[in-house]
């Protein structure tokens, strides 16, 4: 799997350019620094991806481009879009130039090449540079100096998708109680839970997702939650591969004068694109029928066999797991590969057939919609997150009832009441699909063991 790669845009310079659409966010799709400055790279990760913004980055300290809000697709037709345009940013000029398309112009050349927008022609001949045509008739008119300082080189050169965050919903599609009386009922209700079986005294919560998806992330936030303040037990990170690499258990540890967490967070390797790397789907079943131990060694190509080192062969229902959980980023439910949908499927369907419950946690919300990023509280007021949740009820085949949005604990150094409430809400719908697990055991799995 590639690298997590980062936008060049500062925060102002992302402002800026926000400020041109309708309540838009951008997310990420090529780095010409990254994925070489070659057009069949541009067009393997752009086209047929919607709307999007080409951002060109030059010595001068230009930062500008073009918008399109129709698909790349080397169709080698002339696309008319009447709501194209350029645009140019530079930090001695305060405010941002736009050029909208002349009418009744094509907006762009739907060619192999890289983005031609007719004037401009980006990515020129496989370098890092730009062509530059005017003859007359052209779809934008502008000044060369102006747009970019009459420089076509380019030091880097990015793509984003830009998508419509959609309206605030002055309803929201679930309510929930955003107050210290409710983080206090539910830390209560969680550390009180007793399972309706003799031979069960903890719940273990198994989390299953992507790399860089949150697992990790969520048992720190879990567990920072009940003890009052920041705690980092298992390793967490945006290497791009899996940070976790043997199998870990996590119980959570109650600050001073509270009573012990009755829960045990189990954290996997991540989900990867590629064969033969990350967490393999059979893995994910000997885990939830216990024969794994805790620090298991990880190894994508061959899961632990009955009769190897470490592989448990006498398990009890308390060794089982009694809930699956899978984490995705909710800025990248519609991103992910077919590699990681199909291992989705096949693990979903394994569980199913064990009578093993299954929730998803929608992580990084606040990165998703920039609603939720100003206030936490309107994750249920924000029509893109109702989306999001919507396309991961059909992409991953989870009833809406099951899907939940988050935000774990990653860069702050001081807890929030928002973040702990959803945090909390989510460990609590665990709880309780837990509990139906458990209903649905045999009389002899209630009995006790040495």
């Amino acid at each position: 799997m590639s690298a997590i790669i980062t936008s060049s845009l500062t925060v102002a310079q992302r402002k800026k350019l926000l400020s041109l659409f309708n309540n838009a966010k951008l997310h990420l799709l090529y780095k010409a620094s990254v994925h070489n400055f070659y057009a069949n790279q541009f067009h393997n990760r752009c086209d047929k991806q919607g709307p999007t913004v080409c951002v060109a980055y030059n010595p001068s300290g230009f930062i500008y481009g073009a918008y399109t809000s129709k698909d790349f697709a080397q169709t080698t037709r002339k696309i008319i879009d009447e709501h194209a345009f350029l645009f140019s940013i530079h930090e001695d000029r305060p405010m941002l130039v736009q050029v909208r398309v002349n009418w009744d112009h094509p907006a762009f050349e739907d060619a192999t090449t890289g983005p031609n927008f007719g004037t401009l022609l980006f990515l020129n001949k496989n370098t890092a540079t730009v062509r530059i045509r005017n003859s007359g008739g052209e779809a934008y008119t502008f000044d060369p100096a102006e747009l970019f300082g009459g420089d076509l080189t380019l030091t880097e050169f990015e793509v984003y998708r830009v998508e419509e965050i959609g309206a605030y919903l002055s309803k929201p599609w679930r309510n929930i109680q955003w107050t210290e009386d409710k983080r206090e009922e539910l830390i209560k209700k969680i550390q009180s839970y007793c399972p309706n079986m003799k031979s069960v005294k903890e719940t273990r919560l198994l989390l299953v997702g992507p790399v860089g998806a949150g697992k990790s992330s969520f048992c720190n936030s879990i567990n920072s939650v009940f003890r009052g303040h920041m705690t980092s037990r298992a390793i967490a990170g945006t290497a791009g591969k899996s940070v976790t690499v043997q199998f870990r258990t996590y119980t959570i540890t109650a600050s001073k004068g509270r009573s012990s967490v009755p829960l045990i967070l189990c954290d996997t390797m991540g989900l990867e694109e590629e064969d033969n790397q990350g967490l393999n789907p059979n893995e994910v079943m000997n885990i939830c029928k216990g024969h794994v131990p805790d620090h298991y060694q990880f190894n994508p190509q061959a899961p632990l066999q009955e009769g190897a080192a470490g592989y448990k062969k006498h398990v009890t229902l308390k060794d089982k797991i009694h809930c699956l959980v899978y984490v995705v980023d909710a800025s990248r439910v519609s991103l992910m590969s077919q590699k990681i949908l199909d291992n989705f499927t096949t693990i979903r369907e394994k569980a199913n057939h064990m009578g093993i419950p299954q929730i998803l946690l929608m992580t990084k919300i606040d990165e998703a919609c920039p609603l939720v990023e100003e206030d936490l509280k309107n994750v249920y007021h924000s029509a893109h997150i109702q989306k999001k949740a919507r396309e991961a009820s059909v992409t991953l085949g989870i009833p809406l009832s099951c899907i939940v949005p988050i935000k774990n604990y990653f860069e702050e150094l001081e807890l929030n009441l928002e973040a702990d409430v959803l945090l909390l809400s989510a460990v609590e719908l665990m709880r309780n699909y837990a509990d139906s697990f458990f209903e649905n055991q045999t009389p002899e799995d209630n009995e006790e063991t040495d």
